[in-house]
């Protein structure tokens, strides 16, 4: 048995123990087929991620298979109340607005907007963040505000910009419904609504809204054909040269922190503090929740603000590393909301065709929409 480099990989060496018989057939090989080797494997042989000092990270893992169980889940009593809320305007104060209307099953639940629009076509102030798999969160919204996904229900429909309705009188308004009363009564043994019947509901359909499988899934369950040469470099510049696994790493692509990269558009247009507007902490203007990079191709615009909907602009963005606008030490000293850029984001040095490679694997990452039908009538 002998180490030996197989090639110089996207500028990264490759190094594999492989016995004397192996080595002539090697030399045939380009960085490609290289590469293909090497994550044709277990991940837990895969070559080590580019990851710095103290950030914990976890190795990809892929989805689940079908729960065959799927169906007779979307018919139990809770979760079928809590479709039906889901998909209900009259949760708003104008009875035209729903929770489907910025998280819209056509569109990976989400709008394909900017920012969302709301009551009394209002445009909110961050872009809306899809459902999929928002079970697997550990914080709500850009900012993190809310804990779970029963606190979360609260602020859209309170928001004056959103659905603009008072919660402590949403209770009395939907229990007049007579369908109602019927589906609560089967929920949760009792036709008097509370808003913690809503909550609960809507948060137990919102739990069962999760991504289909990808390429990439079957890829890591051993099916190695479903990546092609420039999917593989893809993955393993997202591992190494393009730093991405530093924040998006694990089943769902994420590390569910918050992070500075440099788009606090601090004292301009568009600013917003993020995470500083609920921890009062100067050290985290600017810090947004990491997002899932799952279907990530069928989320778009992305960023808090939504102001980006071009793949190549958002890879060509992180390639610069984003530290142009990062406050030097006498600055944050003399103002201490200066925004700092996290030390993560750091000039890549990317090539063009390197961006692609990286798209080509974010394609690969994103799988076929499974869009859920709207209910064809609410409850009367």
């Amino acid at each position: 048995m002998k180490k030996i480099i197989i090639g110089m990989a996207l500028l990264l060496p490759i190094v594999v123990t492989l016995s004397s018989g192996d080595i002539a057939t090697m030399e045939k090989w380009g960085p490609v087929d290289s590469l293909r080797m090497l994550y044709s494997q277990p991940t837990d042989l895969w070559p080590r991620p580019t990851i710095d000092p103290g950030v914990n990270w976890q190795e990809f893992k892929p989805l689940p298979d079908f729960d065959t169980s799927y169906f007779a889940t979307m018919e139990k009593p809770d979760i079928v109340l809590g479709k039906m809320l889901f998909f209900d305007p009259r949760l708003s104060g104008s009875n035209q607005i729903s929770c489907s209307s910025c998280h819209n099953p056509q569109n990976s639940w989400s709008d394909k907007l900017s920012t969302s629009i709301g009551h009394d076509h209002q445009v909110g102030k961050r872009n809306t963040l899809s459902l999929l798999n928002v079970r697997a969160r550990k914080t709500f919204f850009w900012d993190g505000r809310a804990t779970t996904l029963e606190e979360q229900v609260k602020s859209p429909i309170a928001a004056h910009d959103e659905m603009a309705m008072d919660p402590d009188k949403l209770p009395k308004k939907i229990g007049k419904i007579k369908g109602y009363k019927t589906l609560l009564k089967q929920a949760y043994g009792t036709e008097k609504f509370t808003f913690d019947h809503i909550a609960r509901a809507l948060a137990a359909f919102q739990r069962t809204i999760s991504s289909r499988q990808s390429r990439f899934d079957r890829f890591l369950k051993g099916e190695y054909k479903m990546l092609n040469g420039q999917e593989i470099k893809g993955l393993h510049l997202f591992r190494t040269k393009a730093r991405c696994m530093n924040c998006h790493n694990g089943q769902y692509f994420t590390d569910e922190d918050f992070h500075n990269i440099g788009l606090t558009y601090y004292k301009r247009k568009y600013e917003d503090l993020g995470r500083y507007n609920v921890t009062g902490n100067p050290d985290d203007v600017g810090k947004f929740r990491t997002p899932s990079l799952r279907d990530v191709l069928n989320t778009d615009p992305w960023m808090h603000n939504g102001l980006f909907d071009n793949i190549t602009g958002v890879l060509n963005i992180y390639n610069s590393g984003m530290q142009m606008n990062t406050a030097k030490p006498e600055v944050k000293a003399a103002d201490p909301m200066a925004p700092v850029t996290d030390p993560l984001m750091k000039p890549l040095k990317l090539t063009k065709d390197e961006i692609q490679d990286v798209i080509a694997f974010l394609k690969a990452i994103t799988a076929t929409e499974y869009k859920m039908r709207r209910p064809e009538a609410l409850p009367k």
